[in-house]
């Protein structure tokens, strides 16, 4: 029996973890939730899975979540209380499924207290990815990926020399706006870029891969979670998303793992690993698929994947600028208060006023870098009226 604490309960991965562990009563007893504004359904969690105790944003929805509950789960509030939470003595596993920069203290609290973690929060290796890393060394810990992409290559890295390996590829659908031309880009809705072809996402990395940011985060994220130099990290369009990334060795080999573009399968993995779970899921098909394409991304239409390149490249508190104005800007495109091409614009233009602090960041040099990225970014919105 392992025991899991899931932060982001409510959102599309912990949603899913959650239906991962409540096929298999057996293997995973949930002791911890949290959630942001939910509390609905975070409350129906609960009542299912009765944990240890439970974290919302405010002391004001932990007021109106309480009486919802059964006696025997407390009831946290705020940061303080998601880090609480991701530190239950009780539990063994934590899934960091938080969205956005909110995901990084409680990820590194966890680390911290020696937890194991399965990590689906992209942006806590954007922002501080040689900080993070470094803390699951020290603590000899164990760092699962559950995004599709990276838990392929986890796969396909395992049983073979790390000196073998020549570079990754990760794949990307390219969104619903692959074949799109820069005069329908300037007129794209929120709703059309929540509408993806192949993934049922969250609305922020719904945008995100629209944009192709999500891409980029990734490749941000590789660097650290394989411990690869930028320049062994590719990308490919792969719109059908049944190879969810690639290998290749030295000798010319290539290793792909392939699966139904489900996020169900690599959170399962990452919850059950090392052994596989038996999942009631449509097999892959491959005779009804046929054709396999693949594309080079088209960094002119959508520049966020260059600009997530170069701040890669550019390390220091670069990355956690670029995650923060992009977070600022996705955001205000959702809400209607800028165009959608608008929101590489932002980013760029936030990236370009930042004086970035290039040596070894502390949690707080990230923190107050993101803090000043998200307050630029909204002076360039301001600026784009």
């Amino acid at each position: 029996m392992k025991r899991i604490v899931v932060l982001g309960s409510t959102g599309s991965i912990g949603r899913n973890a959650l239906w991962v562990a409540e096929r298999f009563p057996d293997r995973f007893q949930v002791v911890g939730l949290g959630a942001g504004r939910n509390i609905a359904l975070l409350s129906e969690q609960a009542a299912r899975f009765r944990p240890r105790a439970v974290a919302v944003l405010t002391e004001e929805l932990a007021r109106d979540l309480r009486p919802r509950l059964q006696p025997g789960t407390e009831v946290l509030a705020g940061l303080e209380g998601y880090q609480e939470v991701a530190c239950l003595p009780e539990g063994e596993l934590v899934l960091s499924a938080m969205v956005g920069a909110a995901g990084l203290m409680p990820t590194l609290a966890a680390i911290r207290a020696g937890k194991h973690l399965a990590l689906a929060n992209k942006e806590t290796l954007v922002m501080a990815g040689a900080l993070v890393t470094g803390e699951v060394r020290r603590q000899r810990g164990t760092l699962l990926p559950v995004d599709s992409e990276h838990s392929a290559i986890f796969q396909a890295l395992a049983g073979h020399r790390r000196e073998d390996l020549k570079r990754i590829v990760l794949t990307a659908s390219g969104g619903p706006f692959l074949n799109a031309t820069r005069e329908e880009l300037q007129e794209v809705t929120p709703a059309q870029a929540l509408a993806h072809p192949n993934w049922r996402m969250g609305a922020k990395v719904t945008v995100d891969s629209a944009t192709l940011m999500n891409k980029g985060l990734e490749v941000v994220e590789a660097r650290w979670l394989f411990d690869l130099d930028v320049s062994q990290i590719g990308v490919a369009v792969h719109p059908q998303s049944i190879i969810h990334s690639l290998v290749e060795y030295v000798d010319g080999s290539v290793l792909a793992q392939m699966g139904i573009p489900d996020m169900r399968v690599p959170i399962a993995y990452a919850l059950s690993y090392p052994e596989r779970l038996p999942l009631d899921l449509p097999p892959l098909d491959l005779l009804a698929v046929q054709t396999l394409a693949f594309l080079e991304p088209d960094v002119a239409r959508f520049p966020c994947l260059r600009l997530a390149f170069a701040a890669c490249r550019a390390g220091g508190t670069m990355p956690a600028v670029l995650n923060a104005a992009n977070e600022v800007a996705v955001e205000a495109f959702l809400a209607g208060r800028i165009p959608f091409l608008a929101i590489a614009r932002v980013v760029e233009e936030t990236l370009e006023r930042h004086r970035p602090d290039l040596g070894p960041a502390g949690v707080e040099i990230i923190l107050e870098a993101d803090r000043q990225a998200r307050a630029e970014a909204e002076n360039v919105i301001g600026g784009l009226r």
